[in-house]
């Protein structure tokens, strides 16, 4: 699980996010921290839509390359 001061330097720096949910990098979910609780990070998307997606995902750095959590 991703910690606080993790998700507050990628808020504070504004680093665009890659949030691996499964092996298909389709799948993945692209954009900027905005908000979290205890459970969820809240994350503004390119299109400015923001969606809710639950704090145990992998949050990698866009400019990095992929890491899949099933290998």
């Amino acid at each position: 699980m991703i910690t606080d001061e993790q998700l507050d330097a990628y808020r504070v720096n504004g680093d665009k996010l890659r949030v691996v949910r499964d092996g298909l990098e389709s799948n993945d979910v692209k954009g900027i921290v905005v908000a979290w609780n205890s459970e969820q990070v809240m994350i503004r998307r390119q299109n400015r839509k923001v969606v809710k997606l639950d704090r145990s995902y992998s949050y990698q750095v866009f400019s990095e390359p992929r890491v899949s959590p099933v290998e």
